[in-house]
């Protein structure tokens, strides 16, 4: 492990649900200090009432200046115009960005930082505060998420990539992506938090209120319902099996009226991740539905090690890093591969968590992947010497 760092951390907002951003800075932060800057966003935003109340939390926040919010961790959120297409934008971005992180880096006595960007949008501004090393961690491919200028988020990844000592990727499709703009490009999968989640094959664990009211076998699915989750999907199997409830937690970012009339569909709502041990523990199959696509193809999503480690059969749809994990989850190609899978799941009668499955993600804790990429990172430094 990597320590007596100072690391700054382009990443997600700091009180958003724990990605593998957050598992990771925690781990490092046990040994090293970490000013984590809220994101600065990749997507044009909009008139909705959504982005007009995340324009005003971030005013609010920047107001603030920086705070501890743990052990080592201190959070900044700075203030960027999210244009990335114009000149004239960027231009601004990066003189406010450096002025506003130099002045929080001197209060905090940060001195030749670790620069570790999660954000391709930080491109703009890497490489202006003296940094010892230089890391981009791509977890997905972000200039296909809806709602972003695609080519100028592309060019300011290219240039982030350029900068870096290396280029550290969770899926193999990010590998052959990134490989060609950083000869130092390393594939490192996601962790779990496997004691965490391990907790709904606990007989203590209390299943909550709205879990225990459901009658008949629960298919669930958790994380944010947008516009990559196949609803089509969901509302096929639900209408295929009416016996069956289908739980979906997590906030809803689509349109979702194509559930309405199914009593068997069950919005619940965003959880705490807290929470969701005793949710998962009143499923009898997990599902990954995803729609394939490019943002899809290249993601390796959080959820499915934590379905496993939390012990629950999965049936996932075949983007490819659920093909890699295919000796523990049964793989969907079709609407009616899906189905065949959950009959033959629920027939088979091994349903809801299994200490046997849970037991398989003891080799994929958050320890053991950031052990590796503080290896890597070590590596990197000793060669460069």
């Amino acid at each position: 492990m990597i320590q007596g760092q100072d690391i700054i951390c382009f990443s997600n907002d700091w009180d958003g649900d724990p990605l593998s951003k957050k598992h990771i800075m925690l781990r490092f932060a046990k040994h090293n200090r970490v000013l984590w800057i809220n994101s600065i966003g990749n997507r044009k935003p909009t008139a909705s009432a959504y982005d007009l109340k995340r324009i005003a939390k971030k005013l609010r926040d920047f107001a603030r200046g920086h705070r501890q919010v743990h052990d080592r961790i201190y959070v900044f959120s700075p203030i960027a115009v999210p244009f990335f297409g114009s000149s004239v934008a960027r231009w601004i971005n990066r003189r406010a960005l450096k002025f506003s992180l130099r002045r929080v880096c001197r209060q905090l006595g940060f001195q030749k930082p670790i620069m570790w960007s999660f954000y391709p949008a930080s491109g703009n501004i890497v490489g202006a505060f003296g940094e010892e090393r230089i890391v981009y961690h791509c977890v997905d491919e972000y200039s296909e998420f809806t709602g972003t200028d695609k080519e100028a988020i592309l060019q300011l990844e290219r240039e982030l990539m350029a900068k870096c000592d290396c280029v550290i990727v969770s899926s193999d499709r990010l590998y052959e992506t990134k490989k060609p703009y950083n000869k130092n490009t390393f594939l490192v999968t996601h962790g779990v938090e496997v004691s965490h989640f391990r907790r709904a094959c606990d007989p203590q664990t209390p299943v909550p209120d709205e879990m225990k009211r459901l009658r008949g076998p629960v298919i669930g699915f958790f994380g944010l319902i947008a516009d990559w989750v196949d609803l089509d999907l969901i509302r096929f199997l639900a209408q295929s099996r009416p016996d069956c409830n289908f739980v979906l937690i997590g906030k809803v970012m689509t349109d979702v009226k194509l559930f309405e009339g199914l009593g068997n569909i069950h919005l619940l709502g965003q959880k705490t991740y807290e929470e969701l041990p005793g949710y998962v523990k009143a499923f009898d199959i997990a599902l990954l539905p995803f729609v394939m696509n490019e943002l899809t193809i290249a993601a390796n999503p959080l959820k499915l090690r934590e379905y496993l480690a939390a012990g629950l059969p999965v049936v996932s749809c075949a983007i490819p890093e659920a093909e890699r994990l295919e000796h523990l989850i049964r793989i969907g190609r079709s609407r009616n591969e899906f189905l065949d899978h959950i009959n033959a799941i629920l027939e088979s009668g091994h349903t809801g968590p299994q200490m046997r499955i849970s037991s398989q993600m003891d080799s994929e804790s958050w320890d053991q992947k950031v052990e590796e990429l503080s290896q890597i990172l070590t590596g990197i430094h000793e060669a460069a010497a």
